[in-house]
């Protein structure tokens, strides 16, 4: 079969199913959908924090030539990467240039032949994908379920590494922490927490002292709440020099730019002082779970954080939802299988601090409007 004709044949699969996707320019809705939870990505402020250390450092090259292993390493970057360590009470950190990257280059070097990955069953695709790429068996517990997860660390074999995210991306919820440590500690297993949606609702992420002492890694993403790009993974300073010899995703890539870590840099710096935008996501949480009404046929997912999402149950129902909001210029999206199970179709609504009460409240107002009518 020529390759043309098989991509069509798959291209007209996903089209009969309602799967198919497509990029969607920038538009001036209402921001709902995305990760931009402090308004970061969109702050002034921080912009004008990024140039002055541009201008202060003297700096003017537009990019890093090289890997860092090569010509594009820096004593900036080591020293960012030190830093941010510092800040998440971490020994050491290394930087990725995504949060894909860092999660494909972590899990596909760590675990060997003989080996165990234990995942959730809604852990994100980056680190499904760096399991396929290693030789170690794969288990898949129910979503923050203790019993399913023990009857697979009972099966675990070799050096036994458990993942999960702090707050579920597309769910939006939180594990229980405490618990699963408690079954990692019990079978020798190696907890890994994923961070990208925890960090900016909840400071520098859930995993806190003394807890990130019982924890083998973290991996923060850079491009959520903090509004830049890129990633680091958080341990010990033997992790780091074994990511440095043995992850791919970082050995054979060209190191992040500086502006790319100024950016990140000055970010943190703002994280720091933002008590009031914090306040104001945490505000606007509240306000849309106060007004939101969804019942049995239509339930509202439980969570705290900045992602809610209302399970529709087909993929059609979630666009035609989502469609209406965007026509009221409320940018919501569908977010449908395969990207999360069949049968669990939803709108995912991501909160700001810079979402407004007006904004809210119309929102609600037309959810609740078409769901219960």
């Amino acid at each position: 079969m020529r390759a043309d004709i098989f991509i069509e044949k798959k291209l007209d699969e996903r089209r009969s199913t309602g799967n198919y996707r497509s990029l969607k320019p920038e538009n001036t809705l209402v921001d709902f959908c995305s990760n931009d939870y402090l308004g970061f990505a969109r702050s002034a402020v921080l912009k004008g924090k990024i140039d002055e250390e541009i201008k202060n450092s003297g700096q003017i090259s537009n990019g890093t030539t090289g890997s860092r292993l090569l010509s594009g390493n820096s004593v900036y970057a080591e020293d960012l990467e030190q830093y941010i360590a510092g800040l998440h009470k971490s020994e050491a950190g290394l930087t990725f240039n995504s949060g894909y990257d860092a999660n494909l280059g972590l899990f596909s070097c760590l675990p060997q032949r003989g080996d165990t990955i234990i995942t959730d069953e809604l852990i994100h695709a980056s680190i499904i994908d760096g399991a396929r790429l290693s030789y170690a068996s794969r288990y898949i517990f129910k979503h923050n379920d203790l019993q399913s997860l023990e009857d697979k660390l009972k099966q675990a074999k070799g050096n036994c590494y458990v993942a999960i995210e702090s707050v579920y991306s597309m769910d939006g919820d939180t594990p229980p922490i405490d618990e699963i440590l408690v079954l990692t500690d019990k079978y020798n297993a190696n907890l890994i927490v994923d961070e990208a949606h925890a960090v900016g609702l909840y400071g520098f992420g859930l995993i806190g002292e003394p807890v990130q002492n019982k924890v083998f890694a973290r991996i923060v993403t850079f491009g959520k709440a903090l509004g830049c790009h890129g990633a680091i993974v958080l341990g010990s300073n033997l992790l780091r020099e074994y990511l440095i010899n043995f992850a791919r995703p970082f050995i054979y890539t060209t190191a992040a730019p500086f502006h790319q870590m100024a950016a990140v840099k000055m970010a943190y710096q703002l994280l720091q002082q933002s008590g009031s935008e914090i306040e104001l996501l945490r505000n606007n949480i509240s306000l849309f779970k106060q007004k939101i009404k969804s019942g049995s046929t239509y339930p509202l997912i439980k969570s705290d954080s900045a992602i809610q999402c209302i399970l529709l149950n087909s993929n059609q129902r979630a666009k035609d939802v989502a469609l209406h909001l965007q026509n009221e210029n409320l940018d919501v999206r569908a977010i449908v299988s395969p990207t999360v199970p069949a049968g669990s179709e939803r709108i995912r609504i991501c909160l700001h601090s810079f979402n407004t009460r007006e904004e809210i409240t119309l929102l609600t107002t037309t959810i609740n409007e078409l769901i219960n009518a």
